[in-house]
């Protein structure tokens, strides 16, 4: 897939699943704008991408993709830096596990602010700039395996992904229009920087996933990179599954 001369805007990229699809949508021709929370990572992060990628060519704000108003600061960056915007991938999100019965307002409206405020309003902001440009776009969402199976302690997170599904489907009718497609990757258990922590967490996977293994951030990247192409430009309100097969028989890691 190439994407010579357009631009995209990734959410949570500094480390993981984020920083692969930077890097593919880079080496596909593409400028892009990194975002993440953490200014320490997101230096790590450009240093190598400077190793592997065109630098010049990725550009990195830092700031909370879940805040309304520093969502449109990177939308107006990507197009003063760029020219324009024609992909959009809400890769941010925030995991808060707890038990149900203990789980706190406060760690609700995080999981909240982050996962859908922040998915609805980038989508929004990055809409507007694309119907406004008049040549379609290409919007994608993070969802998660949890937002179609029950996992232990994260009622919160799973309910946040289920809806985030639920609005690529609703803003089908709203973006049609404007040939601006929306769809999105629901991973499975992924080997990254975060999971690979556990120790156990590759041998308890491989167990369990059909395919006998944790997805790689690669095989997440290379479906979204795929999604916003101009081969699925026909391919609209959807969700796909990376998980190696594990929801088809769903056992727990428990």
């Amino acid at each position: 897939m190439q994407c010579y001369g357009k631009t995209a805007i990734v959410t949570g990229a500094a480390q993981g699943i984020g920083l692969e699809i930077c890097k593919q949508l880079l080496a596909a021709g593409a400028n892009v704008l990194l975002n993440d929370i953490d200014a320490h990572l997101i230096e790590q992060a450009i240093k190598k991408i400077s190793l592997e990628t065109d630098a010049g060519k990725c550009i990195a704000v830092c700031g909370d993709a879940g805040d309304h108003i520093f969502i449109q600061h990177m939308v107006d960056t990507a197009v003063t830096k760029f020219g324009g915007l024609d992909i959009v991938i809400a890769n941010a999100g925030i995991t808060l596990f707890g038990d149900f019965f203990t789980y706190t307002p406060e760690s609700f409206f995080k999981v909240m602010q982050v996962n859908l405020g922040g998915t609805f309003f980038l989508a929004q902001a990055a809409a507007k700039q694309m119907k406004q440009q008049g040549r379609g776009g290409s919007i994608l969402f993070m969802s998660s395996v949890t937002g179609h199976q029950a996992h232990k302690d994260l009622a919160a997170y799973g309910m946040s992904k289920a809806a985030i599904e639920m609005l690529a489907k609703n803003l089908v009718i709203e973006l049609s229009p404007y040939q601006i497609n929306i769809n999105c990757v629901a991973p499975g258990a992924t080997a990254t920087e975060r999971t690979l922590s556990d120790s156990n967490y590759q041998s308890t996977w491989q167990k369990i996933t059909p395919m006998g293994r944790p997805a790689t951030v690669s095989d997440i990247a290379n479906t979204a990179l795929f999604l916003v192409s101009d081969e699925a430009k026909h391919i609209t309100g959807q969700t796909v599954i990376v998980d190696g097969g594990w929801t088809s028989v769903s056992p727990s890691p428990y």
